[in-house]
């Protein structure tokens, strides 16, 4: 239902210019460490999310010592072409083009091409705090529901304004309270809003990272998993008057949907301190594929999946199970890095799919 036929990047990375065409469902790039692997995938990364997946800066994608980049990209929607382009210019424009049609806003292309990123550094979600996991949901709620885009977007735009209004007061306080009375009613009717479908989210998702785990590690016992809110003890507005004297004192919120988690537990421990490196492994696998499974439910069609060196720190069983679903159960295109020729020739003959090879 979704596939991309061909790429064209120039001024990216490490390309001065490249083009790639794309013959079959799993396309496999092989090469060294340095060639640009990794950066290909960024590239497809683009065009289905305006951005990179690695750098928050466009500038820090162009080739070294040139000025702006250019990515196009070829594709197949519903049997029907679609072409992206992604542009950043010498003055630091950027541009988004849609069959000739120039975005006006990028957030109105976020889910059109839905896409799933697995990273060797994305073990942070598992490992590290709580940050990570909550652009995680957000990017999957994002791509299913444009009004949560969009909210999530008012929302943060309305914690930036009332944490610089509470360090004003501090040091202002002839500003008096009834603006931040407003902001507050606004802080808490956004976040309100995005708790709610968070919390509906969750009853869903959790499961499916349950199902996934068992069936990435080949283990019966499930970790468990769990949604925590400060809302889920009382209301954001109620919240918010109870710290509002603290708040002031710090200078910052304490209180709200940007201080949610998904809790991870193994044995009824924290799963970043109990869990083997496998276990981490195959739990931040189980997370994305539950991505990509939410993905394809609400989309009707399955999302692009993108794997940057997969098989690194993961053991021949867990790597044949996650490749077996990936490649043989789902109907989604995906695109895999690896250095080493043999070893993913070897892995997807296992897996007894047709693929094509890049050479790098």
């Amino acid at each position: 239902m979704l596939g991309l036929r061909q790429i064209s990047i120039t001024q990216f990375r490490n390309y001065p210019y490249g083009h790639f065409d794309f013959s079959d469902r799993v396309v496999a790039f092989c090469g060294p460490n340095g060639v640009g692997k990794t950066n290909l995938l960024d590239a497809i990364h683009y065009l289905c999310f305006t951005k990179s997946y690695f750098s928050r800066s466009d500038p820090g994608s162009v080739r070294t010592g040139c000025q702006g980049f250019r990515i196009d990209g070829d594709w197949s929607m519903h049997d029907a072409p679609l072409q992206t382009v992604c542009i950043l210019r010498e003055n630091g424009k950027k541009e988004f083009i849609v069959n000739g049609e120039t975005c006006n806003r990028f957030s109105s292309h976020i889910g059109r091409l839905p896409v799933v990123f697995i990273a060797p550094d994305d073990i942070a979600l598992v490992s590290e705090g709580p940050e990570g996991r909550r652009r995680f949901i957000d990017t999957i709620l994002s791509q299913t529901d444009p009004e949560y885009l969009q909210m999530l977007i008012r929302h943060n735009k309305i914690l930036q304004e009332r944490n610089s209004l509470l360090k004003q007061i501090s040091t202002q306080p002839s500003l008096g309270f009834s603006l931040l009375e407003v902001i507050d009613n606004q802080f808490s009717a956004a976040g309100t809003w995005i708790f709610k479908a968070r919390q509906a989210f969750m009853k869903e998702f959790l499961p499916q990272v349950q199902f996934f785990y068992e069936v990435v590690a080949g283990e019966s016992e499930r970790p468990e998993l769990f949604y925590v809110s400060p809302l889920q003890q009382k209301p954001l507005a109620e919240l918010l008057r109870e710290s509002r004297q603290h708040d002031l004192m710090l200078q910052r919120t304490r209180h709200g949907i940007h201080r949610d988690d998904i809790e991870l537990r193994l044995h009824g421990e924290a799963f970043r301190q109990m869990g083997s490196q496998g276990q981490r492994k195959s739990m931040l696998f189980a997370l994305k594929l539950a991505e990509f499974e939410v993905l394809k439910i609400a989309k009707g069609f399955a999302p692009l999946l993108l794997l940057d060196d997969l098989f690194e720190k993961l053991d021949e069983a867990r790597m044949q199970n996650l490749l077996d679903w990936v490649c043989r159960e789902n109907g989604g295109q995906v695109f895999l890095t690896d250095t080493h020729e043999v070893r993913i020739r070897e892995v997807l003959g296992r897996s007894g799919v047709e693929f094509q090879l890049i050479r790098l």
